[in-house]
């Protein structure tokens, strides 16, 4: 999760005791999403199937299968919750680093492929900015002039699309459009300023179903000059979707080892949400309400409230959580085949915690 604080597993797991949640399972991790949940690089679709043929039993002992089921279920279930927030190699949307150049800020993005470790143990390729899934985080002010050069070190021609920005057309990233490919082994420098203030995406848009699914994909936000021309938060997260070929990933990571977002009882929390996928992804905060400030970067005229929050593919939206009530909450997509099944929870699956 992408946040100026975040919490370790055992925080998390005295949260859990503060409430009456414990179990045998402590520590141990069995379920979340298994390594074939995507059965074939080449399927658009989840291998269901093959998901839950891996937790089948053997049905020739018909007097113990049913007890031996909902035991190792349940056992699964637990072990995944407990394990939370698991620890893997590598974590996205860091902040991307700049210099000065003269009034400008100058960044630094390489496209690369490399592994990835989505859950515990679960590692596959994947296409980076920077090393990392998503890529790194621009964060910048309104007005700040902005150049970012773009070197492509894989093995096939890509550009960076500026996903919401107001920018020249030359500067739009879409090959044969506005610019030419960035071929392998090339360079590309893109300039703008920064002009509309909100949660913005980037992202490849050269073979972009394969390549931002992959991981090319990342955040640029546009802070305004004015923070008091923006609702007040005393927090921030950032929760950047995708899906397909790395799974069903929040901020680059599946259950259980996404991170969990944490509050204190009676702060304003700030959720900017980006869909990098190809599907919807209804996000369902249990407890709380969501106060959905803007869409896209616009500040709503007449914001509203929701416990379900309806994400499109390259939607940004922005809500407010007041944490009003203490516990640790469940937050996920609610598209429940994203997020749990007959091993436990997995996927686009995380807690907000609010503690005293």
């Amino acid at each position: 999760m992408a946040s100026k604080q975040g919490m370790s597993r055992r925080r998390f797991v005295g949260a859990l005791g503060a409430i009456g949640i414990g179990g045998a399972g402590l520590g141990m991790y069995h379920g979340g999403s298994p390594a074939n949940l995507f059965a074939s690089s080449d399927s658009d679709e989840p291998a269901d199937e093959a998901t839950a043929s891996s937790h089948d039993h053997d049905s020739n002992d018909d007097s113990s299968d049913d007890e031996v089921d909902w035991e190792e279920m349940d056992r699964s279930h637990e072990e995944g919750v407990l394990s939370f927030p698991a620890e893997t190699e590598g974590k996205g949307l860091q902040p991307l680093e700049y210099e000065m150049d003269g009034d400008v800020k100058v960044f630094e993005i390489t496209c690369e492929k490399g592994e990835w470790e989505v859950e515990p143990g679960r590692i596959v390729e994947a296409w980076t900015y920077n090393g990392m899934v998503p890529g790194p985080e621009i964060r910048v002010t309104e007005g700040d002039k902005l150049r970012i050069h773009v070197h492509n070190e894989m093995n096939e021609s890509t550009a960076i699309h500026w996903h919401g920005l107001k920018l020249d057309n030359s500067q739009d990233g879409v090959p044969f459009i506005t610019q030419p490919p960035i071929r392998p082994g090339e360079s590309f420098t893109y300039e703008f300023i920064a002009k509309n203030v909100g949660p913005h995406m980037y992202h490849s848009h050269y073979n972009a179903a394969e390549q931002t699914s992959y991981g090319q994909v990342g955040s640029l936000i546009i802070e305004p000059k004015d923070p008091s021309s923006r609702p007040a938060f005393d927090k921030e997260y950032t929760i950047l979707l995708n899906d397909w070929r790395l799974g069903y990933t929040i901020n680059g990571k599946g259950f259980p080892a996404t991170e969990p977002l944490t509050a204190k009882l009676g702060e304003r929390v700030l959720i900017r949400y980006m869909n990098a996928g190809t599907m919807h992804h209804p996000m369902h905060l249990h407890g709380l309400v969501q106060e959905v400030i803007s869409k896209d970067g616009y500040l709503l005229s007449s914001p509203y409230y929701c416990d379900n929050l309806d994400l499109a593919p390259g939607d940004r939206k922005e809500v407010i959580v007041e944490a009003t009530e203490l516990g640790a909450w469940a937050f996920h997509c609610h598209v429940l085949t994203h997020a749990e099944g007959p091993h436990g929870m997995f996927g686009m699956v995380t807690l907000m915690i609010v503690e005293e």
